[in-house]
């Protein structure tokens, strides 16, 4: 979830006039000349149309991403007690085959049968030597000079809670417990690998095809994960499922964000994590019924063949469409979309969005974009030190997220209870947390509850071992607040990334707090050793990732940068004094709402006016500010804006910067597929 940048056409409109005699004029981008917030209010922002897309396809599309994620979990249970198997004394009852064959340690301060040991004593010898009757089978004694072997022909399980998992099928424990980790591990190495590929896919084929085609990509890895005869094939096919993560929840979120209006893209966000919440809390139930781990696979997939179902309903992407220059089908879902919001289509928008294609594609090869890279935003100081702290705070924030949902099971009384309590109280932190954004900014929102979530964690290493009900609460507090920071942290990166390099700067920092993602259930397998060792790790990578977002400058109220030089001098005056303003203030001069210029510096000299699209019959009455008044690009420092000012060959056009949070766009208008769990 990025910030979304919308244009308003009146005040395109207004202040090209006062701009078309100015030095350069910049290349306007196709979303320029027509964007869809524009016709949106005209034909239904979010009418009838939308509403049925959203809550009965792309909402519903988010569920299969928490099903296939988190039932892993439960199909790798381990039983709480196991011992070695000796087929040879298998006649014999449990109890006595236990007290002969199975060597007695010390484990937690209590003398416990071993779970990786058994006597090393050839048993068809020993029980040839032995005169069989009732009395003599009783008395056999162990013989403490036995010598003491690991397992070596599978283990028994006590099957009481748990009785299938792929530990009990595949012999997941002892020197092979990490196992489950390496899985777990696994499926979250295709997610970065996925999002790269369904990207492409998407930008070029369409969200459509791309949907289905990650859809069933998910469906084929949990078929194989259901027919899985030993661990390595089992591994691998997580690594399929793993693929789509990410995408199979981001698309229909996409196709969403580009189909209703701008004012309810922060609603549309909020209901699809909901959504997605909703999902995981539905799979606590679904795992607590079905404890077979094969039917447990088909029972969280087989459902979702169904949606194939959505390939006769879905739309395309109409913004995608005229990026494609596929005039023909864009109008007709547009048309159709204003038909069931009971609106008229404007006739004008036919006539100058086909001029407006013709005028594209002349001028695409005389297009000329600046050429950007990663490495540019490392090489000016300021912007350095802002992509480090970015990125540290993402890496911090999505590790410890996703740490602490894999952990909830391994807490409380019941690991199905538990679970379900997790994602519970994420729902009232992304309400709580759409407020604060917009009243408290985002930097001391996003530090406090990753401060406060890794204090929480921290603390219950004081907690006794016994505590069990105390250190649920206060796990559960640092979900909470683990899960609001998460929802702010796309959209802050977003603000404070240029628009040059944005895009660049928001996938190298995701990319790289993925890696947090293969790390982070090798720390949960610690918690087999020490239940609060975990916890503490990360609240300390929490409270870290919390104390460098202090350092990074606000956003709110601010006019964002757009340039890399601009980017170098935002924030660049900060203080200390700074770090401790929690509520950031309105300047006097700036607008009603904070703009944004989205010039393409570098670019021929083009005419806004023959781009136009005139809605004039639906205009927005919206009064643009005085050119003099324009806000300062950090207003706690007026030289730094200054400067910025002077990097900007001309400022043709002013837009709103949304307060919400939305997934990136591109250059041309099109929503940006990024990495985000």
């Amino acid at each position: 979830m990025t910030s979304q940048i919308v244009e308003s056409e009146d005040e395109f409109e207004e202040f090209s006039e006062l701009q078309q005699h100015s030095k350069p004029k910049a290349q306007p981008s196709v979303d320029e000349a027509f964007d869809l917030d524009d016709l949106l209010p005209v034909i239904g922002e979010f009418g009838k149309y939308q509403k049925l897309l959203v809550f009965g396809i792309c909402l519903p599309a988010c569920i299969p991403c928490g099903f296939c994620a988190f039932n892993q979990l439960f199909m790798a249970d381990t039983p709480e007690d196991y011992w070695c198997r000796v087929p040879e004394l298998l006649q014999m009852d449990l109890e006595q085959r236990k007290y002969l064959a199975i060597p007695k340690e010390m484990e937690n301060d209590k003398l416990e049968f071993s779970k990786c040991y058994t006597y090393g004593v050839n048993w068809t010898q020993f029980l040839d030597s032995i005169e069989y009757t009732d009395e003599s089978t009783i008395t056999l004694e162990p013989n403490s000079s036995w010598p003491l072997v690991k397992c070596s022909q599978g283990w028994e399980y006590n099957t009481t809670s748990v009785w299938s998992s792929i530990v009990i099928d595949f012999d997941l424990v002892c020197d092979q417990d990490i196992y489950p980790t390496i899985g777990l591990a696994a499926l979250n190495c295709g997610g970065p690998v996925g999002v790269y590929l369904f990207g492409l896919l998407n930008d070029r084929a369409g969200r459509r095809l791309s949907y289905f085609a990650c859809l069933a990509t998910l469906l084929a890895g949990s078929l194989m994960t259901s027919l899985s005869t030993d661990f390595w094939t089992w591994a691998g096919s997580r690594v399929i499922v793993g693929l789509t993560i990410p995408a199979v929840y981001q698309i229909p979120f996409i196709i969403s964000l580009e189909l209703v209006g701008e004012k309810y893209r922060s609603f549309v966000t909020v209901m699809t994590c909901t959504f997605y919440t909703s999902g995981i809390m539905l799979l606590s139930l679904v795992t607590y019924l079905e404890r077979d781990w094969v039917r447990l696979s088909y029972y969280t997939s087989l459902p979702f063949y169904s949606y194939f179902l959505y390939i006769f309903i879905m739309p395309e992407s109409p913004r995608w469409l005229l990026m494609r220059g596929r005039l023909e089908e864009a109008l007709r879902i547009l048309e159709r979309m204003a038909r069931v919001n009971g609106q008229q289509f404007p006739e004008v928008v036919h006539s100058k969005l086909e001029a407006q294609i013709q005028r594209d594609k002349l001028r695409e090869e005389k297009k000329k974009v600046a050429n950007v890279g990663l490495l540019d935003l490392c090489r000016t100081p300021n912007m350095r030190l802002k992509t480090i702290l970015i990125t540290l705070s993402w890496f911090a924030n999505e590790t410890v997220y996703l740490g602490l949902s894999y952990y909830g099971p391994s807490l409380g009384t019941n690991q199905y209870v538990s679970f379900f309590l997790s994602a519970v109280v994420e729902i009232p932190s992304y309400l709580c947390c759409w407020y604060f954004m917009d009243t408290w900014g985002r930097r001391w929102p996003l530090s406090l509850s990753m401060i406060l979530g890794g204090v929480a964690c921290v603390i219950t290493v004081m907690l006794p071992d016994n505590a069990i009900d105390e250190t649920l609460i206060l796990y559960l507090i640092s979900k909470a607040l683990l899960s609001a920071s998460f929802l702010i942290i796309y959209p802050f990166a977003g603000e404070l990334y240029p628009t040059q390099v944005r895009g660049i700067g928001i996938g190298a920092s995701s990319y790289i707090g993925g890696l947090g993602l293969i790390v982070i259930p090798f720390v949960t397998y610690l918690g087999k050793e020490n239940l609060k060792l975990p916890l503490v790790i990360m609240g300390f990578v929490s409270m870290l990732g919390g104390l460098t977002g202090l350092r990074l400058p606000e956003t709110l109220h601010h006019r964002l940068p757009q340039t890399i030089e601009e980017g170098e001098e935002f924030g660049k005056g900060w203080q200390l004094k700074d770090c401790f303003r929690c509520k950031p203030q309105r300047d006097i001069h700036s607008p009603p709402a904070s703009y944004e210029n989205l010039d393409v510096l570098g670019g021929p000299s083009t005419n806004a006016s023959d781009v136009e699209l005139e809605l004039k019959d639906n205009r927005r009455q919206r009064q643009l500010p005085r050119i003099n008044e324009r806000t300062p690009l950090d207003t706690s420092n007026s030289n730094s804006g200054s400067t910025g000012r002077q990097h900007r060959s001309s400022m043709k056009r002013l837009v709103r910067q949304m307060s919400v949070m939305d997934t990136q766009r591109t250059h041309d208008g099109t929503m940006q597929l990024t990495h985000w769990i």
